[in-house]
Order: C-alpha cells, then sequence, then structure tokens
C-alpha cells in the first residue's frame, strides 16, 4: 500500500525534498507519516495538513492511496 506525501514552500526547503511515497502496510495517521519520513526534523508548531485536498489534523488517519501534503500556513494580502 502506498501513500503520496508531498511539501509545499517553505517545508520544501526544511526536508530537502518536494515529496516521498511511503509504503504502509495499514492506515497510520498524519503524525506517524512526519515522523517515519523526517525524523531528525521536529513537526513545526503551525503545520497544516491536508489529506486528499481536505484540511485535517495531525491525528487523521491516512490510507492506502491518499495524498497526504504538509504546508505552511498561507498569508495573503
Amino acid at each position: 500500500m502506498s501513500i503520496k506525501v508531498r511539501y509545499f514552500a517553505s517545508l520544501k526547503d526544511i526536508v530537502g525534498r518536494t515529496g516521498d511515497e511511503l509504503q504502509v502496510s495499514e492506515s497510520v495517521s498524519a503524525r506517524k507519516v512526519w515522523l517515519e519520513l523526517n525524523p531528525e526534523i521536529a513537526i513545526p508548531n503551525t503545520l497544516l495538513v491536508a489529506v486528499n485536498l481536505e484540511y485535517v489534523n495531525l491525528d487523521a488517519p491516512v490510507k492506502d492511496g491518499d495524498e497526504l501534503a504538509f504546508f505552511p500556513p498561507v498569508t495573503g494580502g
């Protein structure tokens, strides 16, 4: 089973890549995905998370075929 992970804006620079593909055997939380793929990088306090284009919290389940996106808060003006 596979989860597509994408990083946006400044997070691309922080993690050093634009995305990952994670193989999982069961549903996992977005938090667990971050910790598994970025064990040396603390979860940013202002991190926004989306699963399949819908905002979720870090404890939301992510399952096979989902796209998980991590990005910093968006501001406009």
